[in-house]
This record gives structure tokens, C-alpha cells and sequence, in this order.
């Protein structure tokens, strides 16, 4: 499972598909629809936000709003409704992290993708997320 903290517009589309689906099983694992991956490290910063559900309905939005700007018919209906609002803090280590990690996917599988964002310095974070200073989160699997 990967929640990436980056923002969805970097994505190419199988990875916009994957991100979808797999924010919909974290959904699942927050509410309490699935047994299977309950502990897995991904969702520990939303598990440790004060609303989680709401924190993942937003992630899901954002995706959604960027696979309609795509043309893509994600079914909007699958994001459960909160009503609150919420952001989440990601570290500035975490982000450069995550930005090779995802130009080493593009590399192999997107390289016109790859090449458009090669010249990026500081992408943009996910519109949930803030970005502070800091080391690559200790959540995440290196």
C-alpha cells in the first residue's frame, strides 16, 4: 500500500488507478469494513490524526478531483461523507523520499512522464497534507 503524500497530479495513470484503490482499502481499514491490513504503516498517520475517517474522505477527494480533471470516472459514491474538516503534516524528508520514489517508477514505466517531471525541485504535497521540516517519517518502510 502506498498513501502517497505527494500530489496525485504527478501521477501517471496506472499509479492514479492504484492510488485510488488503495485509499478506498485504507478507507475500509479506518471504518472498520476489513480485516486485512489494520497495522499496516501507511495508514498510521491518519489512525493518528484526531479524525481519521474525515482525513481519508479528503485524501480521497483530492484523488477524485484529479482523475476527473483526467477524464477518468472514478465513482465518486465510494468516498464516505464527513463533514469535517482536516489536514495532516508531512516532513520535507518524507516528500524528497517519496519524489525519487516515484521518478524511479516513472523512469521504468512513464518515461515521457518521467522526463516532464525530472526538472521538478520541490513538488507540491497533496492538498490534505502540510509540509514541515523534518527526516523521512518513521513510519515508512526504507
Amino acid at each position: 500500500m502506498r498513501l502517497w503524500s505527494l500530489h496525485s497530479k504527478y501521477l501517471d495513470p496506472q499509479g492514479l488507478v492504484a492510488l485510488w484503490r488503495e485509499a478506498l482499502l485504507a478507507q475500509a481499514v479506518l471504518r472498520g469494513e476489513t480485516r486485512g491490513y489494520l497495522n499496516h504503516p501507511q495508514l498510521d498517520r491518519f489512525k493518528n490524526h484526531p479524525a481519521p475517517r474525515a482525513a481519508i474522505s479528503l485524501y480521497l477527494q483530492a484523488i477524485h478531483a484529479e482523475a476527473k480533471m483526467r477524464g477518468y470516472s472514478f465513482d465518486a459514491s465510494k468516498i464516505k461523507p464527513t463533514g469535517k474538516s482536516a489536514t495532516l503534516m508531512v516532513t520535507s524528508g518524507q516528500m524528497v523520499y517519496e519524489w525519487v520514489h516515484l521518478l524511479a517508477k516513472l523512469k521504468g514505466r512513464n518515461p515521457v512522464l518521467y522526463r516532464k517531471w525530472l526538472a521538478t525541485e520541490v513538488p507540491e504535497a497533496h492538498p490534505l497534507f502540510e509540509v514541515r521540516a523534518g527526516d523521512v517519517e518513521p513510519w515508512e518502510r526504507q
